[in-house]
This record gives structure tokens, sequence and C-alpha cells, in this order.
């Protein structure tokens, strides 16, 4: 009979520990990518009554071509640290949201530009 040797403590939580950090980063990944739809920002920001109808009737969403620009393609930068530092910006606006700053359509407009601005949109 063969004997193996039993893993040290810290042998064992290093193991816990990067099958962990696989876990995370693929979680993390995940919901970066749910994150980078048009379902999402249309749910979760106050498009879809106001800025959403603008963008159906321009040729963002409807062209010859058939090409479609979504939210992602123009507001959220392809390079990971541009993005991350996008997505703690777009923070503010769940504050906003949450806290009253722009919980009404007349709120919203009076934020509009900024709001516009910080997401590289004007």
């Amino acid at each position: 009979m063969v004997a193996y040797p039993q893993p040290s403590g810290a042998g064992t939580l290093l193991l816990i520990g990067f099958v962990g950090g696989i876990v995370f980063w693929g979680g993390f990944n995940t919901g970066m990518e749910k994150a980078n739809t048009e379902e999402f920002c249309i749910s979760c920001h106050e498009m879809r009554n106001t800025v959403y109808q603008e963008y159906m009737d321009s040729v963002h969403y409807n062209n010859r071509s058939g090409v479609r620009a979504t939210c992602p393609d123009c507001h959220v930068p392809h390079e990971f640290v541009p993005k991350m530092i996008r997505k703690l910006k777009a923070s503010k606006e769940l504050y906003g949201k949450i806290f009253g700053v722009i919980d009404t359509p007349q709120k919203f407009e009076a934020h509009r530009l900024t709001m516009a601005r910080m997401s590289g949109g004007a």
C-alpha cells in the first residue's frame, strides 16, 4: 500500500485560494459581460423612457446597412482598466437614481448633458 503525503495547511489554503480566485474571476467576467448589454443599460438606468426612445429613432438603431450600434459600443471602453473606471463612474448614476437626483424625467433632463459627457457620449 502506497502512503500519500498529507497536504500541509499552507498548501490546502493555497489550493482553496486558487480555486476561489478562478470562481471569482469567472463570476466577475460574466457580470461584466451582462452589464455591457443594451438590455442592462435600459433596465437599470433612466434610459427606457428618455434617451432610449430617441435612440430608436436614430441612425444608430435603424439604418440602411442594418448595423446597429448599442450603448456599450460608444459609452463603455473596450480596454479593461478604462472599462472599470467607467463602471465606477456609472455608479454615480445609480446613486442619483436611489437618492432622487435623477428620479424624475425633469431631473434627468437637467443632468443629462453632464451624464453624457461622463460616459463619452457628448
